[in-house]
């Protein structure tokens, strides 16, 4: 991995795989993006078109919307041929203006700041759920959640699978299961629409991540705490369209599929590499736990293949990339929260 600037980053995280052109394909119509300005959307948003292009669809829109708090992240869509709508979710009146479309994905939500604003949390991940389902009774929808709705498992089974019975930690966790219960919910009524659920565990890029956040203090030398012991890493492209090409799976009842990467990662371990790859020490402080929050994403491996760049790839460009002073989004994933509050 050879990325020197932004510009080749958002490149790279926005090229979109067979599996994504092959998904399109079968997928006739406009796709609207709902929270499109998050960490992940504006790249999944570029990926989609750039997919729509390549395989000659350049006519159907994809659609991203969002308060667009940045403006410059609704300049940068828009000078991709991304078209785009600001306003709240959470209005109704808004909603009721969203343009009809036969694919929908949906990253609207509220994690960060979930404590002390509970109801705010609550509402952004149950309520406005049920809001897009009833206007999108007709479409396909791939809504993301989390696989913070499993909770912690011992780190030697491996990962949490889609049939696990969630066990969430925490307002956040709940509010997210809540929010998969009322798309699944719509799903369930013949005027509903179809949906697949997006269990992620993490997405990283060379601006962001745990292994971003792991960089950043082991460049600063400060003391690592293992004590989350392990976790998953998904480089973001290939998250990218997983997201994308599940469209192709939503399902009446809704189906749910684990979005993460093939390795349990030791925090340790990844610290360590790291550290090499800077050339300087690292140290610890704690020790690990037997469990975590973890994810098993065979079932996508399955589906769409495995991720095109791996782990150790991802470990030392990010390494390269924080050393040199590369540009970071200043967004912690707080990876290492063991009680739930966020």
């Amino acid at each position: 991995m050879n990325i020197q600037t932004i510009e080749q980053l958002e490149d790279a995280l926005s090229t979109p795989t067979d599996y994504v052109l092959g998904a399109l394909k079968q997928l006739p119509g406009d796709i609207v993006v709902l929270g499109v300005a998050g960490k992940m959307g504006i790249t999944l948003a570029r990926m989609a078109s750039r997919a729509l292009e390549k395989i000659g669809r350049a006519k159907d829109r994809v659609i991203g919307v969002s308060r667009f708090s940045n403006p410059i992240d609704r300049e940068k869509l828009e000078t991709w041929g991304i078209h785009t709508l600001q306003g709240d979710l959470l209005d109704p009146t808004f909603v009721a203006t969203l343009p009809e479309a036969p694919n929908v994905i949906y990253m609207a939500g509220m994690k960060f700041g979930a404590t002390g604003n509970e109801s705010l949390t609550w509402a952004m991940n149950t309520h406005l759920p049920s809001l897009i389902c009833r206007h999108y009774d007709r479409s396909r929808i791939a809504a993301f959640s989390t696989g913070n709705v499993y909770g912690m498992i011992p780190v030697v089974r491996g990962g949490s699978i889609e049939t696990d019975t969630p066990n969430p930690t925490g307002e956040y966790a709940m509010s997210c299961l809540g929010r998969e219960r009322i798309f699944e919910h719509f799903a369930r009524q013949n005027d509903g629409p179809s949906v697949v659920l997006l269990r992620l565990n993490y997405a990283s890029e060379l601006r962001y991540g745990v292994i971003v956040d792991l960089a950043q203090k082991v460049k600063a030398g400060q003391p690592i705490d293992p004590t989350m012991g392990a976790f998953n890493a998904i480089w973001q492209q290939d998250a990218n369209a997983v997201a994308i090409a599940s469209l192709a799976i939503a399902a009446k009842p809704a189906s749910v599929i684990n979005i993460a990467g093939p390795e349990t990662l030791s925090i340790r371990r990844v610290a360590e590499q790291l550290a090499r790859t800077m050339g300087v020490s690292v140290s610890f402080v704690g020790t690990e736990s037997p469990d975590a929050i973890l994810s098993n994403a065979q079932k996508s491996f399955r589906l769409f293949g495995y991720p095109t760049v791996s782990i150790s790839t991802l470990i030392d460009a990010t390494a390269e990339w924080v050393k040199g002073g590369g540009s970071l989004l200043g967004k912690p994933t707080h990876f290492e929260t063991r009680d739930g509050k966020f």
